[in-house]
């Protein structure tokens, strides 16, 4: 019986849908029109074609439809309310300029607002300026973002400014291929799970990716340039990071936060960033085959973070490639394979690479440092230079800390972070 109703539904929604297409039409708003009006006529299924120029809005769209721009076509708020306020399911807007949302936090103005009722919504391929938040993805499951280029304010102060997309209790909901920048953060998500962040060129924001509460998701082959921070992921579980790019990132490339049993993966951190990795407080994560690269702290590593897989990554050139301040020994290696250090000058006189000698990043001198600032002022001294060769003729003086008991002879090959270089060199597409 229950098998029954379910071939039912099916086949009674299939019918619906059916009819719907059927009815469908294809109606051109000119400009001048009232563009609410056509909204409110429009049967559900209709396409509205808008023409060349400004359409006034705010608009509210309760019913399915698709509202799609002939080049040049522009829907503006001036400066009141969600410039495009979706209620309805089944709603796509494509090929639009939109503009001119309200700025008023409280009542979650922007250009695009997807309702809990706006599933399976569809924004793809808009200019979207001007406005407080580009999209918001309130409670709309299994919606799609994809394609936009979404420019926020930045005539207000960060704390006054909306982000790039925002996404809230949202399961299902993707953000594909747009080009993010101005604003507070690119993609802010909260509350949310099984999402997928993909593709996206984010620049002069806060944060490119910001992750709270959110859990089961991906964040994948995603570009952070000149930004605050990359790859923000606080109070989340289960997150799938790899093939990310940050270049140029103030203070960090990839920080985690209360962020547990995440895989992070195949990702680049290049190029100015204060800390390519900071771990405060995370558990049960693995680190695998990324690049560290040219930051002023490789990996920063602190506060109870417990059982942490670090393995098969690279850190290049980095000016302190790891601070750990802990009494613990932490072994950096993984079934026999450990992490390549450009600063490691060991051999490999059997020609299996992996090094003949385990490598420590910090000695006793680093945590006296780490600890009395004022100590710096002795760090040439004869004193410190015996302290040092103590340390390194007997092993058992050592404080605690990490050691590579396997470290590579040779980076791995990180295909984001040969892209990313090879961009840099030659500016082209994306980049710039």
């Amino acid at each position: 019986m229950p098998s029954r109703c379910l071939f039912s539904a099916a086949a009674g929604l299939t019918a619906l849908l059916l009819t719907v297409a059927a009815h469908a039409a294809t109606v051109e708003v000119p400009v001048g029109s009232d563009l609410q009006q056509a909204i409110d006529g429009a049967n559900a299924g209709d396409t509205l074609v808008l023409a060349p120029g400004v359409h006034d809005g705010p608009v509210t769209i309760d019913k399915p439809l698709t509202l799609e721009g002939r080049g040049g076509a522009v829907i503006d708020a001036h400066g009141r309310g969600r410039t495009v306020d979706v209620k309805a399911a089944d709603v796509t807007l494509r090929g639009l300029s939109l503009r001119g949302s309200g700025h008023d936090l409280s009542k979650m103005e922007g250009a695009v607002f997807l309702s809990r009722t706006a599933t399976r919504g569809r924004v793809e391929d808009n200019d979207i300026e001007g406005n407080l938040t580009g999209v918001y993805v309130h409670g709309a499951h299994d919606a799609i973002v994809r394609g936009n280029r979404i420019v926020g304010r930045t005539d207000l102060r960060l704390n006054e400014a909306g982000n790039g997309v925002y996404v809230w209790n949202a399961p299902g909901a993707q953000v594909l291929d747009n080009d993010i920048s101005g604003g507070r953060d690119g993609i802010f998500t909260v509350t949310s799970r099984q999402n997928l962040f993909k593709g996206n060129r984010l620049h002069s924001v806060r944060f490119a990716v910001h992750y709270m509460y959110t859990n089961d998701s991906e964040v994948s082959d995603n570009v952070s340039i000149g930004n605050h921070a990359g790859y923000v992921l606080m109070y989340s579980d289960h997150i799938r990071v790899f093939d990310n790019v940050s270049v140029g990132d103030r203070d960090h490339g990839i920080l985690l936060n209360y962020e547990n049993d995440s895989d992070i993966e195949g990702n680049a951190v290049l190029d100015g960033a204060a800390k390519c990795v900071f771990i405060y407080n995370a558990n049960k994560n693995i680190f695998r085959r990324n690049r560290f690269e040219g930051c002023r702290i490789g990996i920063h590593f602190t506060a109870g973070s417990e059982r942490n897989r670090i393995s098969q990554n690279a850190f290049v050139n980095n000016q302190t490639q790891v601070f750990y301040v802990g009494t613990r020994f932490l072994d950096w290696a993984e079934n026999g394979r450990g992490n390549y250090w450009s600063d490691n000058p060991a051999f490999d006189l059997n020609g299996d690479g992996i090094a003949d000698a385990p490598y420590r990043p910090n000695d006793l001198v680093d945590q006296i440092v780490w600890r009395y600032p004022a100590a710096k002022l002795l760090i040439n001294s004869p004193a410190t230079q015996v302290v040092r060769w103590a340390q390194s003729q007997f092993p058992a003086l050592h404080p605690g800390g990490v050691i590579d008991s396997a470290p590579l002879m040779q980076p791995p090959a990180i295909p984001a972070a040969a892209a990313a270089k090879a961009d840099l060199a030659e500016p082209r597409g994306p980049w710039r």
